[in-house]
């Protein structure tokens, strides 16, 4: 944080509980950006706002929305404020293909880029590797996976299931998926969270949406001081 954002996080946590303040550290020390998930074209709002819940409820810190034919929409009642939480980024380009734009912007991350896929030909997702950081990519509802998505991804995974429908809800599958591998990380000993900077700057975020009025809270401390 700069000096200046030490100063409002210094006055404003006088206004947090000790209580919140080590729910708050509690969570932190659980989020990680070693796995993330990317929604290609989610029309249906329930669906895009319950993928974005499992995230936060599974400590995923980042969510990257593709929009090439869909937008990003949401239902505030199946959300439960889960998105003040997370950090959203959309691709929503009209000069270039938004699912090409994710996958640079992932893999100068560091992300390897695994697509959901019902096909047998696919991975297992427990049988991911998770020595890298992993990128997530759930399609349309009807469509599925794009064929750019399909073409320039590094890997095919697949849930296996063992009953006459070929496809979960994605907003189940979601959760099926990072349940896996979340636990599989927590449960490998390697579990990879955020960097002391980046707790620091989610702190001060968090204590701004948990402070009631926090923002007039912060313009009267910053006339004070200046």
């Amino acid at each position: 944080m700069t000096d200046h954002e030490q100063l409002v996080f210094r006055h404003l946590s006088q206004f947090v509980s000790e209580h919140k303040k080590e729910f708050v550290d509690k969570v932190l020390n659980l989020r990680t950006r070693k796995i993330t998930v990317v929604l290609e074209d989610i029309f249906q709002s329930q669906n895009a706002s319950a993928v974005i819940r499992t995230c936060e409820c599974m400590g995923i810190q980042d969510v990257h929305i593709v929009e090439n034919i869909t937008k990003y929409s949401i239902n505030p009642k199946v959300l439960k404020g889960s998105n003040k939480w997370i950090d959203i980024k959309h691709y929503a380009s009209k000069v270039e293909n938004n699912t090409h734009a994710a996958f640079r912007e992932l893999r100068k991350a560091g992300y390897k880029v695994f697509v959901t896929d019902p096909a047998s030909d696919g991975v297992p997702i427990d049988s991911i590797n998770l020595e890298n950081k992993i990128a997530l990519v759930f399609g349309n509802e009807l469509r599925g996976i794009s064929k750019v998505a399909l073409a320039n991804c590094d890997q095919k995974v697949m849930i296996p299931m063992y009953g006459f429908t070929e496809s979960l809800n994605i907003s189940v599958s979601v959760a099926i998926c990072l349940n896996t591998i979340v636990s599989k990380l927590h449960a490998s000993g390697n579990f990879v969270g955020l960097s002391e900077s980046e707790k620091e700057g989610l702190r001060l975020k968090w204590y701004r949406k948990i402070v009631r009025k926090s923002d007039l809270i912060e313009r009267e401390f910053l006339r004070t001081i200046q």
